[in-house]
């Protein structure tokens, strides 16, 4: 069984910095993709950042220059560091893997419990 277990989450006032941190019970590696995912209170769960397996990185242009993804298959943990963070960026955070195929019908999406960030103005 899958499981992505999330940490690293808390309450910062705005301009300071949190390293979230999501660790696999398998590995990583086996995941074509990997992403951070947050959801407000009253909004859509969006699409944070992303890596893939071949090392391809998007961010969400709200977060560019402020947020870095990265992953260490040998730990099997993905990580997202925040720096200058913002109120708006309070959000559950979740943490996702994800599996392609040729038929989307197989493609596979796992997803951690989720850590709540909270900024403070």
């Amino acid at each position: 069984q899958v499981q992505l277990v999330e940490s690293g989450g808390g309450l910062v006032q705005a301009g300071g910095s949190l390293r979230l941190s999501c660790v696999a019970s398998v590995r990583i590696a086996g995941f074509d993709d990997m992403g951070w995912h947050r959801q407000a209170p009253g909004k859509q769960r969006e699409l944070v950042a992303a890596i893939s397996s071949e090392g391809t990185i998007n961010y969400v242009d709200s977060v560019k220059g402020r947020f870095t993804i990265s992953r260490d298959n040998a730990k099997r943990t993905l990580y997202l560091e925040m720096n200058n963070l913002k109120p708006e960026d309070t959000a559950v955070y979740y943490c996702n893997g994800h599996t392609r195929a040729l038929n989307p019908e197989y493609e596979r999406d796992y997803w951690g419990q989720g850590t709540q960030v909270t900024v403070s103005s």
